[in-house]
C-alpha cells in the first residue's frame, strides 16, 4: 500500500479550497460575534464519560476511542462539539443568566454520514443557554437563516420538526420503551408498513395518530391539519404553537415534517434541518436540547445549530482570489518599506528567491513591483 494514501472518507484541503473555507469561517464567526455570541474552543479529546454525557447511544457509536497513556482512562475524539459547549456553560462559565456561545472546529466520525460525506467534518455553530421560551428558538432560527444567506447557497430550505409530538403520543398512549424505539426507527425510515404492524397493539386513537405522522409533511398548512387530526394533548398543542411562530419567517422557504425525529434522544423540543438543492444530506442541524445541560448536573435550557463548513464552502460561490504582487529580492530599504506597506494593506507580496528570478514567477502574481523614477510602484505583469 502506498504510504501517502489517506484513510477512506478523509481528505486533504488544498490552497484554493482552504482559502474559501477560512474566508467563510471568518465571516460566519463575525456574524455570530456582532449578535453577541462569544467564541469558545473546546479540546479535541476528552475523557469518554464527559464527552458522551447526555448524548445517547448514537453518539457513542460515532466516537473514536483510545486509552490515555497518562491516566489509563478511556478517552474519545469528539464527534460533536455541542455537548462540549454545554459542559463549558454548565461547569466553567457557570453564569446565571442567558449565555450565547459559538464555536468552530473539526470533529471525527467512525463512519461517514453518507457516500459523499467526510469522516472529519468541520463544524461551526451557535448556542443559547439559560432561556426556555420559543423566543430563543426564534433567535437561533433567524441567525441560522442569516448565516445561510451569507453563504449565498442556491435553493436553500429549512425543515422544522418537534420531538414533543411523537413523545406525547407515546407517553399518553402507554407505549413501552422497547416499542417506542421500534416505532421511532420506522418513522425515521418513513416505513408505513412497519408502523402499521408495530402499532397493532396500541389504542386506536394512539395508533391512528402515529400512522398519520408520516403524512404530516409540507408547508405551513400542515400545522392546521395536525391541529384538526391529532389528539388534543397539551404537549402537542404547545409544540404546534411553537412551530406556527417559527414558520412566520419569510427569510427562507420553510417546511414541516412531524415524522422527522432526528436526534430524538438528544433533542427536547423544536428541531431544524437546512437543505440545499445540490446535496442529499442536511448542511445544518439544530434545535432545542435542554437535557444536555441537565446531564452535566446543571439544568440549563439550550437551543442552537451546527453548520457543516466543508459542504458550505463547496457550494458557496467562490470569490476570485486577488492576484499577488511579485517583488525582486534586493537590499533596498525603499523596497522593504513598499512591501511592508502593501502587506499591511492586505496585499499578497511574494519576493523572488535566488536562482528563480526568471522562471515565470508565482502563478498567483498578476502584478509586480518595479522601480520607476526612483520610486517602487505596482504594475501589471
Amino acid at each position: 500500500m502506498r504510504n501517502w494514501v489517506l484513510p477512506e472518507f478523509i481528505e486533504d484541503i488544498l490552497p484554493p479550497q482552504a482559502r474559501g473555507i477560512e474566508s467563510l469561517r471568518a465571516q460566519l464567526l463575525e456574524l455570530f460575534r456582532v449578535h453577541g455570541y462569544e467564541l469558545v474552543m473546546p479540546p479535541l479529546l476528552e475523557y469518554l464519560e464527559s464527552l458522551l454525557t447526555g448524548t445517547g447511544h448514537d453518539m457513542d457509536l460515532r466516537t473514536f476511542k483510545l486509552v490515555d497513556q497518562l491516566s489509563g482512562r478511556t478517552m474519545g475524539v469528539r464527534a460533536d462539539i455541542t455537548p462540549q459547549v454545554a459542559r463549558i456553560d454548565a461547569h466553567l462559565l457557570n453564569r446565571k443568566g442567558v449565555t450565547r456561545l459559538c464555536y468552530c472546529g473539526s470533529v471525527l466520525h467512525t463512519l461517514p454520514a453518507g457516500l459523499t460525506s467526510t469522516r472529519e467534518p468541520l463544524q461551526i455553530g451557535a448556542e443559547v443557554y439559560g432561556h426556555a421560551g420559543i423566543d430563543s428558538d426564534l433567535e437561533i432560527q433567524r441567525l441560522l437563516t442569516q448565516a445561510l444567506k451569507l453563504c449565498k447557497l442556491p435553493d436553500v430550505r429549512l425543515d422544522l420538526g418537534h420531538v414533543a409530538v411523537f413523545r406525547a403520543l407515546a407517553q399518553r398512549g402507554g407505549v413501552g420503551s422497547a416499542l417506542e424505539a421500534e416505532l421511532f426507527a420506522a418513522l425515521q425510515a418513513k416505513d408505513v408498513a412497519a408502523l402499521r404492524s408495530l402499532s397493532k397493539s396500541l389504542k386506536p386513537a394512539t395508533r391512528d395518530a402515529i400512522l398519520l405522522l408520516p403524512e404530516l409533511y409540507g408547508g405551513r398548512e400542515v400545522i392546521a391539519r395536525a391541529r384538526r387530526k391529532l389528539p388534543r394533548h397539551a404537549e402537542i398543542a404547545r409544540a404546534l404553537s411553537d412551530l406556527q411562530r417559527l414558520t412566520a419567517t419569510e427569510d427562507i422557504p420553510v417546511s414541516i415534517d412531524l415524522a422527522d425525529l432526528r436526534g430524538y434522544h438528544y433533542h427536547s423540543g423544536v428541531t431544524f434541518a437546512a437543505y440545499c438543492a445540490r446535496l442529499p444530506n442536511a448542511i445544518a442541524l439544530g434545535g432545542r436540547y435542554d437535557g444536555v445541560g441537565k446531564a452535566f448536573g446543571r439544568a440549563r435550557p439550550a437551543t442552537g445549530f451546527t453548520l457543516y463548513l466543508l459542504e458550505l464552502a463547496r457550494l458557496a460561490p467562490a470569490a476570485p482570489a486577488p492576484g499577488g504582487i511579485r517583488a525582486p529580492r534586493t537590499a533596498d530599504a525603499a523596497l522593504a518599506a513598499a512591501i511592508a506597506r502593501l502587506r499591511a494593506g492586505g496585499e499578497v507580496v511574494i519576493q523572488d528567491l535566488p536562482g528563480h528570478e526568471h522562471d515565470g514567477g508565482e502563478e498567483r502574481c498578476t502584478r509586480k513591483l518595479v522601480k520607476l523614477k526612483g520610486k517602487w510602484q505596482v504594475r501589471k505583469i
